[in-house]
């Protein structure tokens, strides 16, 4: 859609963006020549372990599931090595269970990769396979690792994506399944690493109104819970107590660990939020989340890339 060049055109380009700004996947779809469908999102994101995802956006994930918007999680290894003392199929089932636990308490939808832990690559392969998994969620939004991450399966999930940016366009590229009409918006998951180049985030979202519910799918994934969160890496193991007053403790402090990360985040980028939320709601968000805009796919602008996050509940 382009402004006219007469007053009454851009009047007119004006009030139907203020109409379309209340439904944001009709904004989406006006504005990239897809139809609206039910009116709703749809979202998917990328981890590269089953954790991962809910750690950088099971908040956001949250809120857009609680205005009725399609959210799918993707974890892109199977979490098979992410464990003190098992491996194999069973962790890798253990961590399937858990993500699905997960999302049940998100109100999303989990899927795992079975690609072991550590050996995800960036081939020919597994971009049909990103490639296929956005168009068959009928995507608006993906989500995923920037390539620059420090683990080998997150950046090469990040690469992955990036592939699958434009690829997901091309009609006889896996066409068993039918490219999407318009490009999605493509935004990275937040890290805080520098180089090549440091995050900048486009949008942050405030999650303090469901970090009860972030926390409590956080809790589901007890493998990670008992030895990388415990102890600070896969060398022994902590279990989870078994009495109730001990468990409950160890929730707690569970709890405050992630809160503590995202707390950083809110503070880190507090400009952004007050920029998102205005002055007084900016301030006073103690939890968020953020996400930078991808230079592939396509590209809103920042007032429709708010509208497509869910930043008026999230305060």
């Amino acid at each position: 859609m382009r402004i006219g060049r007469s007053v009454a055109i851009t009047g007119l380009f004006c009030a139907l963006m203020v109409v379309l700004a209340g439904n944001p996947r009709a904004l989406l779809a006006a504005q990239a020549g897809g139809p609206a469908g039910d009116g709703k999102l749809r979202i998917i994101v990328f981890g590269a372990h089953p954790d991962d995802c809910e750690l950088k956006a099971g908040g956001t994930a949250a809120l857009w599931a609680a205005q009725g918007h399609h959210v799918k999680f993707v974890s892109t290894t199977n979490g098979d090595i992410g464990h003190a003392e098992t491996a194999g199929g069973p962790l890798a089932r253990r961590r399937i269970a858990e993500v699905q636990a997960a999302a049940k308490v998100l109100g999303i939808e989990t899927e795992v990769l079975d690609i072991h832990d550590g050996e995800l690559m960036p081939t020919l392969e597994n971009r049909r396979t990103f490639v296929r998994l956005i168009r068959e969620w009928k995507a608006d939004i993906v989500i995923g690792h920037r390539p620059n991450d420090y683990h080998p399966d997150h950046r090469y999930t990040g690469i992955l994506m990036q592939d699958a940016a434009f690829m997901v366009t091309v009609a006889f590229f896996c066409p068993d399944v039918p490219q999407l009409a318009k490009n999605p918006v493509f935004l990275y998951l937040s890290d805080n690493f520098q180089k090549p180049n440091p995050f900048e985030p486009a949008v942050v979202v405030g999650i303090d109104s469901v970090y009860d519910k972030k926390a409590d799918a956080i809790w589901t994934l007890q493998s990670q819970i008992e030895s990388l969160w415990a102890t600070g890496n896969f060398e022994t193991i902590v279990p989870v107590p078994a009495d109730p007053v001990a468990r409950e403790q160890r929730r707690l402090q569970v709890r405050e660990r992630i809160a503590a990360r995202d707390r950083r985040v809110a503070d880190k980028y507090r400009d952004k939020l007050i920029e998102c939320y205005g002055p007084e709601k900016g301030a006073r968000i103690v939890h968020a989340e953020a996400f930078e805009l991808c230079e592939y796919g396509r590209q809103p602008s920042p007032e429709e890339l708010k509208a497509l996050f869910p930043i008026a509940s999230g305060k």
